[in-house]
C-alpha cells in the first residue's frame, strides 16, 4: 500500500552539480516513502529553502561554493533541530568527516553508495539512527589517533596572519590589509614561526598547508 504523503520522508537535496540533484531526485521517485522536498545549489540557499520547504532529511554535499556544506549543516541544525542532514560527499578526508559529524550530521556516506544503502540511510536518518560508511567510520578512528597538529595554540589574529602570508602577502602589504603597523606584523610572524618550530615564512606557509591550520 502506498504511504500517504504525510507519511512520506521529505528528503531536500543539496549539491551545486545539477546532474547529481537530478539522479538523486530520480531515485526519490522509485520509492513510495520518500518525496522530494527541494532542491539547492549551495549551503546559503539550502537555509533559506529548509524554512520555507520544511524537509525531514537533507542530503548535503560537503564541498560547495559560496557556503559549504559543514557551515550549512551546523547552522540548519540550530535553526531547525528536528531537520536530520546526511553528508554525501565525494570525498573522505579525515577533516572533512570530522566537520561534518561536529557540525550535526547524522550521517556521511560517499556518492559511489548503492541505491539500497542510500534509501536505508534516509529511513535510519529519520528515526534518529546514525549512518556511516565504511571509508568515514575509518577516517574517524584515524582523526582521532593522530596527535594535534603543530600551531594549534595559535591565536585567531596570528591565523589571519598566517593565511594572509599563505596567500604570498609580505609583511608590509599584511599591515596595510590588517590596518596595522608593519611592526606588530613582524611581532606576529615571529611568534607564528616560534609556535610552528621553524625558522622561516616558506616553512611556516608549507607547515600551514600540509596542517590546514588556515582555511
Amino acid at each position: 500500500m502506498t504511504p500517504t504523503p504525510s507519511k512520506r520522508i521529505r528528503v531536500m537535496l543539496v549539491d551545486d552539480h545539477t546532474m547529481v540533484r537530478r539522479g538523486l531526485a530520480t531515485f526519490l521517485k522509485a520509492f513510495d516513502d520518500l518525496e522530494l522536498a527541494g532542491e539547492a545549489e549551495n549551503g546559503r540557499t539550502a537555509i533559506e529553502l529548509c524554512a520555507k520547504r520544511q524537509p525531514d532529511v537533507i542530503l548535503m554535499d560537503m564541498v560547495m561554493p559560496d557556503m559549504n556544506g559543514a557551515i550549512a549543516t551546523r547552522t540548519i541544525r540550530q535553526q531547525f533541530p528536528n531537520v536530520q542532514v546526511i553528508a554525501l560527499t565525494s570525498f573522505k578526508e579525515d577533516e572533512l568527516v570530522k566537520s561534518a559529524l561536529e557540525s550535526g550530521a547524522i550521517g556521511y556516506l560517499l556518492k559511489d553508495v548503492s541505491a539500497d544503502e542510500l534509501v536505508k540511510a534516509i529511513r535510519a536518518a529519520h528515526a534518529g539512527r546514525a549512518t556511516l560508511s565504511p571509508e568515514a567510520a575509518q577516517a574517524l578512528v584515524h582523526a582521532a589517533s593522530q596527535p594535534p597538529a603543530p600551531g594549534y595554540n595559535l591565536t585567531e589574529r596570528e591565523r589571519v596572519v598566517l593565511a594572509l602570508m599563505v596567500e604570498g602577502l609580505n609583511n608590509t602589504q599584511i599591515a596595510g590589509k590588517l590596518t596595522v603597523s608593519p611592526s606588530t606584523i613582524k611581532s606576529h610572524v615571529s611568534n607564528i614561526l616560534s609556535k610552528l618550530g621553524v625558522t622561516s615564512r616558506t616553512e611556516a606557509v608549507t607547515l600551514a598547508l600540509r596542517n590546514r591550520l588556515v582555511t
